[in-house]
């Protein structure tokens, strides 16, 4: 973990989440969870498969949503997923499904 934040704070998580994680509806997923858990930030496809997602909020909801990048919707397999854990910049104000290299959902 870089960056450790403490308990209660305000935390940016930067997650890429391997395995079947396109065409799946992975990213509808990640931004229906983040939605319900305050959080903010983006996901989007990444062109070698994977999917990359930048999160800002509470460190507690970002460990829920941490939580279930590692499971995704159904139809998902989630090999591998990379965390990276910063301060919180307050970069974003809502959460957004940006276009990778593919469309995929």
């Amino acid at each position: 973990m870089t960056g450790a934040v403490g308990p209660g704070s305000e935390a940016r998580l930067e997650a890429v989440v391997h395995g079947r994680v396109q065409g799946v509806g992975f990213r509808v997923f990640v931004a229906r969870r983040a939605a319900e858990l305050d959080v903010g930030g983006w996901v989007r496809n990444e062109a070698r498969g994977s999917v990359r997602v930048v999160a800002e909020g509470a460190e507690s909801a970002l460990r829920t949503l941490l939580a279930d990048l590692r499971y995704g919707p159904s139809g998902a397999r989630v090999d591998l997923v990379e965390e990276d854990w910063r301060p919180s910049d307050g970069a974003f104000a809502g959460f957004e499904i940006r276009s990778g290299w593919h469309d995929g959902d």
